[in-house]
């Protein structure tokens, strides 16, 4: 019997598990070198109070998470990849703040506030990109180096009062991790290891900075960032919100993990049925599940031809498979992956807003923004990385595909179907969520201790921003 479907002592809130075999229990049966921590649980209880919905909907709320969270956190604002050259440039926007982030000429990053200091106009328009030999302002014409210093301004006999060393661009914090660019508004704040913690170990095999972006979708989404954020730190939901697929995902046995304030994990079966079914399908049955459902390019296909050996089980034939298939495709060896490495969906959350998924059948990262300062609707940014050429250049990555609120995913092109339809399926619950917290007659919401703790954890650290408790 497996160590999880002992009896539980249910004096002790949070130590209930589902019967039947743990994450742990199915990772270690694949009998292959897994990293040490994907088998080692990390889990705290965080009490069981109920959440109120005043924190998804009140814009006084909003407001303090502007002032009290978002301009004092670390927080992705574009990839690496994204600015290779001198004078290459992204605009993040979040809240109501604009950040320009640029390579200069020595080759370094910086960042500046989006605004010329002579009326504020925008140096650059929101959510833009591109590539500049400096940052000028399109109204009158004020024009600072890609360092920030001060170049320009015409009609200058009428500024004597304007010291050009001191009339530079106010910076913005910056560091870089695993090819992403991490900005922070607060001067004073610690560096961005302190809110990476574990992530710099766990990923050490993951490089994402060896990967480009080659698909990106940026999609509207009518409710607040947190529960669209949420939506995605559980698979609670998957038994009703993605019946299609529980013959070929363990999802109420997945591993929940909290380290510390800022980082969180699932370890998510795939290749495993859902604990919900009452009989346990054969695992050819699974393994020809997992080929008409799979997500990646060359994988769906149901006259695969494989068998499952006696012994074996669908979790490594596919994961062999797919190891085998996307080695050719890309011209890498992924033989040292461990089967969870290669097809589990792994998730790790950064707080505030970000979630990174580093296996070979999960690729992606996503990110959660309000939609400027509307509290009612989010900004989705999704990214598909895959890994550099054999050559190392790097390609350009890709831009993105914009959907509005009402529109499909369906509608990407080149985007995998059944992919599209889950994402919809996902997305599709937000709005009358957004609309249920303000028609609800109870306050707040009740999550389970285990499977949901994630978010526990989400609203516990947000809160120690709000009280002033984070630098």
């Amino acid at each position: 019997m497996s160590t999880s479907s002992k009896p539980q002592d249910c004096q002790q809130p949070g130590t209930q598990r589902c019967p039947g075999p743990s994450t742990k229990d199915v990772i270690l049966a694949d009998k292959d070198r897994v990293p040490a921590h994907l088998v080692e649980e990390s889990y705290e209880f965080l009490g069981d109070s109920d959440i109120a919905f005043q924190r998804y909907t009140d814009p006084a709320f909003f407001q303090k998470e502007t002032e009290s969270m978002w301009l004092k956190t670390w927080q992705w604002a574009c990839r690496e990849e994204e600015i290779p050259d001198t004078g290459d440039y992204v605009v993040y926007d979040i809240v109501d703040k604009s950040v320009i982030i640029v390579r200069t000429e020595s080759g370094a990053i910086k960042a500046f506030a989006n605004a010329c200091l002579h009326r504020g106009t925008q140096l650059k328009p929101s959510e833009s990109c591109g590539r500049s030999k400096n940052l000028r302002c399109p109204f009158h014409g004020f024009t600072w180096s890609l360092d920030g210093k001060l170049e320009d301004v015409p009609c200058k006999w009428d500024f004597p009062h304007v010291e050009d060393d001191k009339f530079s661009l106010p910076q913005v914090k910056v560091e870089c991790w695993n090819g992403f660019v991490f900005i922070n508004f607060d001067s004073e704040a610690s560096p961005l290891s302190d809110q990476l913690g574990v992530l710099p170990e766990h990923f050490k095999n993951w490089k994402l900075d060896q990967k480009f972006t080659a698909m990106y979708v940026r999609k509207k989404l009518p409710a607040n960032w947190k529960a669209c954020l949420e939506a995605f730190l559980e698979s609670y939901h998957v038994l009703e919100t993605h019946p299609q697929g529980v013959t070929t995902v363990g999802d109420a046995n997945t591993q929940y993990d909290i380290y510390g304030d800022h980082v969180s994990r699932f370890v998510h079966l795939v290749g495993y049925p859902s604990p919900h079914l009452k009989s346990q399908p054969e695992q050819q049955a699974i393994l020809d599940a997992l080929f008409a459902e799979a997500v990646v390019e060359g994988t769906h296909n149901q006259q695969h031809g494989l068998t499952v050996p006696p012994g074996e089980s669908a979790r490594k034939v596919f994961a062999e498979h797919l190891k085998s298939s996307l080695g050719q495709a890309y011209n890498r060896d992924f033989s040292d992956l461990s089967v969870s490495e290669t097809i589990d969906a792994i998730e790790y959350c950064l707080f505030p807003n970000t979630c990174f998924f580093p296996s070979l059948l999960f690729p992606m990262v996503y990110r959660f923004r309000p939609d400027g300062c509307n509290p009612d609707q989010t900004i989705f940014d999704l990214l598909y990385l895959q890994p550099l050429p054999d050559s190392g250049k790097v390609p350009d990555p890709a831009e993105p595909f914009e959907l509005d609120l009402q529109q499909s995913f369906h509608e990407i092109p080149g985007f995998d179907p059944g992919l599209a339809t889950i994402y919809d399926q996902d997305t599709g619950n937000l709005e009358s969520q957004q609309r249920g917290f303000k028609a609800s007659l109870k306050p707040g919401e009740t999550l389970g201790n285990y499977q949901e703790i994630r978010i526990r954890q989400l609203h516990q650290t947000l809160d120690k921003y709000l009280n002033g408790e984070m630098s």
